[in-house]
């Protein structure tokens, strides 16, 4: 009888170090680790996409291609809820064209005429329970992908 056994080396996600531990498993069961090297912990395989490297990468990816929040849901196959946690926490300072004084006015300092083809979207989300709803909205200029404006807030806002 002859026995096959595979080794694969594993290095840490975050700091590419192999100096790793065990660190218990998931409440799937799944092996975890943790890096003496940063201290950070994660898995080898995630159950749950939304866990998996490089998809809040795709949501504002997909976000600024105009994508929809049950778009980037069905095409990365997570919960629009966890779409729509991910768009809340992403910055504004993202944009490099966004005013930040919208008081301070620069149309009087020069000349500019600006036209654009935009498109605005809306959605909303709860807080607790479905009585503390929360809308978001959003305006997206199409051909370059740049979030215009942005709002989270009560519907009546």
């Amino acid at each position: 009888m002859y026995i096959m056994k595979q080794l694969a080396k594993i290095a840490c996600r975050h700091c590419e170090s192999d100096d790793l531990v065990k660190d218990g498993h998931s409440e799937n069961g799944t092996q975890r680790y943790r890096c003496n090297n940063c201290k950070k912990s994660f898995q080898i395989e995630y159950s749950y996409n939304a866990w998996k490297p490089g998809t809040k990468e795709q949501i504002e990816k997909q976000t600024l291609n105009s994508s929809g929040v049950r778009d980037i849901s069905r095409n990365l196959e997570i919960s629009k809820n966890t779409v729509i946690s991910e768009l809340k926490k992403t910055p504004i300072e993202i944009n490099p064209f966004f005013i930040k004084d919208p008081d301070r006015s620069f149309s009087s300092e020069s000349e500019v005429e600006i036209r654009t083809d935009a498109e605005a979207d809306e959605f909303q989300s709860y807080v607790g329970n479905k009585g503390n709803q929360r809308w978001t909205w959003y305006a997206i200029e199409r051909c370059s992908g740049i979030i215009l404006a942005g709002h989270n807030g009560r519907r009546t806002d």
